[in-house]
């Protein structure tokens, strides 16, 4: 078999992060971790529950909006956005990868029968 040439990649991937850079790119990775995972929503969830009975008592529209506004679409909506953006791009990353792979040995097939082809031509 003939090997493929690897592609490169461009620039941008290989730029190294220094300094406070590579600080904000760490705390965002991880903050990205903990915020974008099913066990944040459910504390998120425990935190909902516990609002709640202020909420009844209270006997007020302004109270129930803003429960509904600030805490059930910002404290659940959100991490199940995260999670679900999350889960989207690990498909998205699957995908590439099988194309990536079926790519690689469709052009491997092609040198080979270039290859091939060049020998008959040469006899």
């Amino acid at each position: 078999m003939i090997a493929h040439k690897q592609v490169k990649r461009p620039s941008f991937f290989l730029k190294e992060k220094t300094g406070i850079a590579k600080f904000n790119h760490g705390v965002a990775v991880r903050m990205g971790k903990i915020l974008g995972n099913m066990w944040f929503f459910y504390f998120c969830v425990i935190l909902d529950i516990a609002e709640l009975p202020a909420v009844i008592s209270a006997h007020s529209t302004i109270a129930w909006i803003s429960y509904v506004s600030q805490t059930v679409i910002q404290l659940l909506a959100l991490p199940v956005l995260q999670v679900y953006q999350n889960i989207q791009q690990e498909g998205d990353a699957a995908k590439a990868e099988a194309d990536h792979r079926t790519l690689t040995y469709l052009a491997t097939i092609q040198d080979e029968q270039l290859a091939i082809l060049k020998e008959l031509k040469e006899k």
